[in-house]
């Protein structure tokens, strides 16, 4: 374990060293003079967010520092992430999205503060990801950045520009497979579209993401880590740089566009009915409105999905979504924020997410990332002291032991959507597999389920004999629903339902068949953007398995005189980017 974390820290060094070197030696380049043409921006910013930084409320990677009328870069970064995203600059958008004088002054103030603090090569900031990162936001926000700006600013400004390019030019190819390799390249095709004299790094890093776009989009149109968020932002990345490249008349390569006409069917199969996305493997709900303006820039027709989406199944009906993870977990450098959520499920009902995964722990340090990531976090059946999907055993942060999927069917007919999956993941350890049967009426206001857990073959059944001896004849399990927090839940009938109320007025009714004790428990949301996990609830179905066989039966449906429509207008505004 410490031989690997010790070569991996090694090789980290390595990078970034070259890096710095390679940031040094691009600033003897010969510096752009000027835009080929004035760039139009693309990027969405959050006006409160914008406010707050106007404000000194620094709030990045899950932590706050309170600092007013203090520069950006004089404060001491928490976390490496922190660190990102400063040096990143996506806060650009957020101070255009409020676009005052005091705005403008921050934005400008702290850009040539970069330029003349880390501009020659200094800080953490030279990567290539994040270069590409700034400089799309550089060139998208120009307007803000030389309004009222001197000469010798102005040059300032584009022979920084300059530098960035021609680092990226050099760098690129250091990225990280994914994402942080499809910003780079967007960043190094923007700047080169942009910039006078850059245009001989647009073909090279075209063909570049071209090349990137056939290895890393697969057939469904998903990637490998299975994050949606993440398939989000590649999404964005080459329907930016495909428009870049049409505004400037030059061919987008065939390649490029079949990854965007691949992706975005399987963006909406992860879109739920309040048009925020499925929050499995990592990712949030996605930045308000950028899905729906991705999609529309693209310009691909919908079309009906033919099987699983990156490995998630799609259930709906009248104004009901449900999202299953219906695949195994990403692995190796992919799966580095796996999560253990096979056949989890999430519903929402209008504009409203009702069941829930807990979501990404990452922006609240390492103890929640790794409590995140197990089954226990997520809307599906668990067994004490078992994850479907288990850590490395030599200590890396990876899922190794997997659970694969055994069994798939999806239909549908005049009464419904149905989903029949079973995943292998405690054969291993138990000898047991883990059947989930889903059916949405067509209307959407009724969800039956079934959860088996079965030792199907001679040596699954001699596996659990031993378990079950050892452990005094039962295996406690517990069928998992994570509650949104803005759902408001309690017993009733008894003990033998659970009532829930939507703040759109909907009334949901969960019960099951009694073959287990029904409890109401605490839970959390971890939710990007926040300083601490909000509180939440989970309806929890508790039994033991003492034979080879055991089912529990539920049903999830709205209250008889819940109107088939509701008129739900009250919607939170987003406090930051997810």
């Amino acid at each position: 374990m410490a031989g690997v974390a010790r070569s991996a820290w090694w090789a980290e060094a390595w990078v970034q060293a070259m890096n710095r070197l390679a940031a040094r030696r691009a600033g003897q380049a010969q510096p752009a003079a000027g835009f080929v043409s004035q760039p139009e921006p693309r990027t969405i910013g959050l006006y409160a967010r914008g406010k707050q930084l106007v404000a000194g409320n620094f709030l990045f990677a899950g932590h706050l520092v309170e600092a007013p009328g203090s520069v950006i870069w004089d404060l001491t970064s928490p976390s490496r992430a922190f660190e990102s995203e400063l040096q990143g600059f996506a806060w650009l958008d957020d101070l255009a999205a409020v676009g005052d004088p005091a705005a403008r002054k921050r934005a400008q103030d702290w850009t040539f503060g970069w330029i003349d603090r880390f501009g020659r090569g200094q800080g953490a900031g030279w990567s290539p990801d994040l270069t590409g990162r700034r400089l799309i936001r550089w060139i998208n926000h120009a307007i803000l950045l030389l309004g009222g700006q001197s000469r010798d600013r102005s040059l300032a400004y584009y022979h920084s520009l300059s530098h960035q390019t021609v680092f990226l030019s050099r760098r690129w190819h250091v990225a990280s497979p994914g994402l942080p390799r499809f910003e780079a390249l967007t960043g190094l095709i923007y700047a080169g579209l942009a910039l006078i004299g850059m245009e001989g790094h647009v073909d090279p890093a075209a063909a570049a993401l071209a090349r990137e776009c056939e290895r890393e989009v697969d057939a469904e149109g998903g990637i490998p880590t299975r994050n949606p968020e993440e398939l989000l932002e590649v999404f964005t990345l080459l329907t930016w740089a495909a428009q870049a490249l049409t505004d400037a008349g030059r061919i987008v390569p065939g390649a490029h566009l079949a990854a965007i006409a691949r992706i975005a069917p399987t963006l909406r199969v992860l879109r739920h009915s309040d048009g925020g996305l499925a929050r499995f493997h990592g990712g949030g709900r996605g930045l308000e409105g950028r899905l729906d303006h991705a999609l529309a820039s693209a310009g691909v027709k919908p079309a009906a999905p033919v099987g699983l989406s990156m490995g998630f199944a799609r259930l709906s009906g009248g104004r009901t979504s449900v999202i299953v993870d219906a695949a195994v977990p990403p692995a190796g450098q992919a799966g580095a924020s796996a999560h253990a959520s096979t056949l989890a499920f999430e519903l929402t009902s209008g504009r409203r997410p009702m069941i829930v995964n807990c979501g990404s722990g990452a922006p609240f340090g390492a103890d929640w990332h790794r409590a995140s990531r197990a089954t226990q976090s997520h809307s599906t059946l668990t067994i004490d002291g078992y994850s479907s999907s288990r850590f490395a055993h030599d200590g890396r942060e990876v899922l190794e032991d997997r659970a694969n999927i055994t069994l798939i069917r999806q239909g549908g007919a005049e009464d419904g959507q149905h989903l029949l999956a079973a995943h292998d993941g405690w054969r291993a350890t138990h000898g047991l597999v883990h059947l989930r049967d889903l059916t949405l009426s067509s209307d959407g206001r009724h969800l039956a389920g079934v959860d088996m857990l079965a030792a199907e073959t001679p040596a699954d059944r001699a596996r659990l004999s031993s378990i079950l001896k050892k452990n005094g004849d039962a295996v406690g399990y517990a069928l998992r629903f994570h509650l949104h927090p803005d759902a408001d839940a309690a017993i009733d009938m008894g003990g033998a339902a659970v009532s829930i109320a939507l703040r759109s007025g909907e009334i949901w009714v969960f019960r099951h068949d009694g073959q287990a004790l029904l409890t109401l428990e605490p839970s959390v949301y971890l939710e990007k953007g926040r300083l601490m996990p909000r509180a939440a609830k989970q309806i929890l179905l508790t039994t033991h398995l003492q034979d080879f066989e055991a089912r529990i039966g539920w049903t999830l449906a709205k209250a008889q005189d819940t109107p088939l429509a509701i008129r739900d207008l009250d919607r939170d505004e987003p406090a930051s980017r997810p």
